[in-house]
């Protein structure tokens, strides 16, 4: 597997990860109608919004042979927008890698906190690698209330 930046041909490869990602990894903490509000199937109609973001931030992408099997994205700002794994790629260290990738593009620009919020999911995972809940909170997808964390890293 290799870590590598994004590039334009990525984008069908992230949103399709993103997207299933969302409907069953997340399963166990979410409910169905909670998981198509956050990943509906009408996301791919509008596919440029995710390139612009996708282009605007630094993305990382870790693939094994042609395969993408994992992305991150974080702001200039050290705002950690996505970091998704494909559901078989789970605990294998992709999400580490693209962390590490991410925490060292921010360390070159300067900045010292890291912030995002994240699913009930990925929770354990961040505060793992020295995340802390500031926020307990329900954001709003089309309508539904997903609870999530806002969380932020300091560097050390």
């Amino acid at each position: 597997m290799r870590l590598r930046p994004f590039q334009p041909s990525d984008l069908s490869a992230i949103t399709h990860l993103f997207y299933e990602t969302v409907h069953s990894v997340t399963a166990k903490d979410y409910t169905q109608e909670q998981r198509e509000a956050w990943a509906p199937a009408s996301m791919f109609k509008n596919e440029s919004s995710w390139f612009e973001s996708l282009t605007r931030n630094d993305t990382f992408v870790v693939e094994d042979g042609a395969r993408v099997v994992g992305f991150i994205d974080i702001s200039a700002e050290g705002y950690l927008d996505r970091l998704f794994v494909h559901k078989d790629y789970q605990r294998q260290g992709v999400a580490t890698q693209l962390l590490k990738a991410a925490e060292a593009k921010m360390e070159e620009r300067g900045i010292d906190i890291i912030t995002t919020e994240v699913s009930i999911t990925a929770k354990a995972f961040f505060e793992h690698h020295g995340f802390k809940v500031v926020k307990d909170q329900v954001v709003y997808k089309n309508g539904v209330g997903l609870r999530s964390f806002k969380m932020e890293k300091h560097s050390s």
